[in-house]
């Protein structure tokens, strides 16, 4: 009997999530994620899997972003038939998440096909559908589950978007017992919407998310602040602000402080505020529906009102609506996905906007090397968008105070002070946020492990 562990994916970078337990005869993944960034990084996704995923008992997943649960239609095509868990409202947001990836990787290849390339999508609505048939009914926060003979699992609230968990598992071979935490992406604590992670509990080995491993966040009220300021700049120029907006939690963490600003007189009141994302719009709706979720105080005004309501607010769902926000020369606050630019409809409001010096671009979260946002956020001079070359004249705002992941001071807290046998850095670009939460972990005598993908590792 043996029991290892095997990062698939976010080993010594931040997507792509996919991590292979193997306790005796039984195998079980940890997410299933699409990798992001540039088209190198992104071919890994059209490539098969190190394993044989009909081999596969169970797939625990963390939370329903892509680089999460992005791959799953294409493990369950290659042959998983096994159990699919997660919280409720993960469960609500993965079929959101999916059926919208399946349709743009299906717009993407008919785009390409008109250039006269040939391009097959990774999977369509069909394969998106079958993947969901997997899924089980939602998993309460701190119940603990029989996952397979000698595994059981544990989901705890990790505050990083609706349903977000971490997953403590607990492992018998019949010879030896181990238990391992997963912390899938923490959130940073005091947040307005969610409720602040639960801080990992004693185990013998930490597989941790890295990402801002290398510094604090801006504050939050400074962050809103200059969300403010920013838009009222735009708007005295007469411009548009474009703000690339991931659509579970940021989307309505923006819409929640923009709903506050035009209620107080932060932003003046002709503005208009358009979520471009049906995405986006679904996720909101399925917020409203998962008051499990919520900090105390987000509950106390839902009771009140709707927080995310204001007056000029729209919400767009087709794409001929989409395509009129263009129209509009000033005074429009646009949020849309991508969060990373490498799709959805912000490509759109981007190709319309990064040339105009009165209108700006804000970026509140993480950009992975080679996407479109970290290229515009680097200081590009110019981007191709849509095949095309646009001059970057907007103004660039990058706000990192709104970021959905732990910073350092939070990633530490989280950890804590229990003994651990070792702590395995994932979810980190290794040259920075992981190699320097690796030496400020090192330096408290735990010398955490950085995998690289594929590496093995025996829990002993």
């Amino acid at each position: 009997m043996a029991m290892t562990y095997t990062c698939h994916g976010a080993a010594r970078e931040v997507t792509g999530s996919c991590h292979l337990i193997e306790c005796g005869d039984r195998r079980v993944l940890v997410d299933c994620g699409m990798f992001q960034g540039g088209r190198a990084t992104e071919e890994a996704n059209s490539q098969p899997f190190d394993f044989d995923p009909a081999s596969i008992d169970a797939l625990l997943l963390t939370h329903a972003h892509l680089d999460h649960c992005g791959r799953i239609p294409l493990l369950v095509r290659e042959g998983f038939k096994g159990r699919i868990l997660a919280t409720s409202a993960t469960r609500e947001l993965a079929r959101v998440v999916l059926l919208d990836a399946a349709s743009l990787q299906v717009e993407d290849a008919a785009r390409a096909s008109r250039r006269g390339e040939h391009v097959a999508p990774l999977y369509d609505l069909d394969d998106a559908l079958q993947a969901l048939d997997f899924f089980e009914p939602g998993i309460g926060y701190d119940h603990p589950v029989t996952v397979a003979p000698g595994i059981e699992a544990r989901f705890q609230d990790a505050g990083h978007i609706l349903g977000s968990a971490s997953i403590v598992l607990r492992l018998d071979d019949g010879e030896t017992r181990r238990s391992i935490v997963f912390s899938g992406d923490l959130g940073n604590p005091g947040r307005p919407l969610l409720r602040d992670p639960v801080p990992a509990p004693a185990a013998d080995y930490v597989v941790m998310e890295c990402t801002y491993g290398d510094r604090p966040h801006r504050s939050l009220p400074d962050s809103v602040g200059e969300l403010y300021a920013a838009i009222r700049e735009t708007t005295r120029r007469h411009g548009n602000v474009v703000i690339p907006t991931f659509a579970l939690e940021r989307a309505q963490e923006l819409l929640y402080y923009l709903h506050l600003g035009l209620r107080d007189g932060a932003i003046a009141p002709h503005v208009r505020v358009f979520l471009d994302s049906p995405m986006a719009i679904s996720a909101t709706e399925i917020f409203r529906r998962h008051p499990e979720c919520f900090d105390t105080a987000f509950l106390a005004e839902l009771r009140h009102g709707d927080p995310f309501a204001m007056e000029g607010l729209h919400f767009t769902r087709d794409t001929a609506e989409s395509m009129a926000i263009n129209t509009i020369d000033s005074g429009a606050v646009i949020l849309a996905g991508s969060g990373m630019c490498n799709g959805g409809r912000v490509r759109h409001h981007l190709k319309h906007n990064l040339w105009r010096d009165r209108s700006a671009v804000v970026f509140v979260g993480y950009a992975a090397q080679g996407t479109l946002a970290r290229r515009i956020i680097d200081g590009a001079a110019s981007v191709r968008v849509f095949n095309e070359e646009i001059t970057v004249r907007a103004k660039v705002w990058t706000i990192n105070g709104f970021s959905a992941h732990a910073d350092r001071p939070s990633l530490l807290a989280w950890l804590g002070e229990l003994p651990r046998r070792q702590v395995l850095l994932v979810h980190g670009e290794y040259e920075r946020g992981m190699r320097a939460f690796g030496e400020v972990l090192a330096a408290r005598g735990l010398a955490p492990r950085m995998p690289r993908r594929g590496e093995r590792i025996a829990l002993d």
